[in-house]
């Protein structure tokens, strides 16, 4: 996460914890833990307020969970009763700890030339027939990322991720769809999601 995401989150920290800590995701949840395996490992990378993070922990999942901010960490952790890690993408060093990572909303704030260094740390730290969730606002990516409403973005559509994925050789899209927000304030959104295994699907 670029500073000025990271002094955003901090700034806004309860206001965005409660904008989202409701939110239901039970669509997408149904889609990413039917592969994963009973009582896995999931590492949910940029939590944010740890709403996934705590359906997951109830569900008898083992759960990891990591924001970039500060703040949200603190939040996510006394919501979730994980302790959450303060800890950035570019931070991962695990070598095939997980059986599933989530990434909610959360990648789309890695500049665009930093997206193949981490997906490539995002694969190693699966383990092999593990399951990537991820999520990024619908749109044609650039080098400078997009600025919007205080914050930095990186957009993806479905060619652009492809390619991504393609040049990591271990890394497969299973499926790929577009949704509209699950946010009642923001519904005009298009996301981009899509679930990646590591290894042939």
């Amino acid at each position: 996460m670029t500073d000025v995401n990271s002094q955003y989150y901090n700034t806004h920290a309860t206001e965005y914890f409660l904008s989202t800590v409701d939110v239901d995701m039970q669509p997408v949840y149904d889609k990413f833990l039917s592969k994963v395996i009973t009582h896995g490992h999931i590492l949910d990378a940029g939590c944010g307020s740890g709403r996934d993070s705590k359906v997951f922990k109830s569900l008898g999942f083992q759960v990891t969970a990591m924001d970039a901010s500060e703040k949200l960490a603190l939040l996510a952790t006394e919501h979730t009763g994980i302790s959450v890690l303060h800890k950035t993408f570019q931070d991962i060093d695990e070598v095939n700890c997980y059986d599933a990572i989530w990434c909610c909303a959360s990648l789309l704030h890695v500049p665009f030339d930093e997206l193949n260094s981490v997906f490539s740390r995002l694969a190693v730290a699966l383990k092999s027939s593990g399951v990537l969730y991820i999520s990024f606002k619908y749109g044609e990516p650039s080098i400078v990322q997009r600025e919007e409403n205080g914050r930095r973005f990186t957009d993806l559509n479905e060619t652009i991720l492809s390619k991504i994925v393609k040049d990591i050789p271990s890394l497969t899209i299973s499926s790929i769809w577009n949704s509209k927000d699950r946010r009642s304030t923001t519904q005009s959104t298009t996301w981009l999601n899509a679930l990646i295994i590591k290894g042939a699907v």
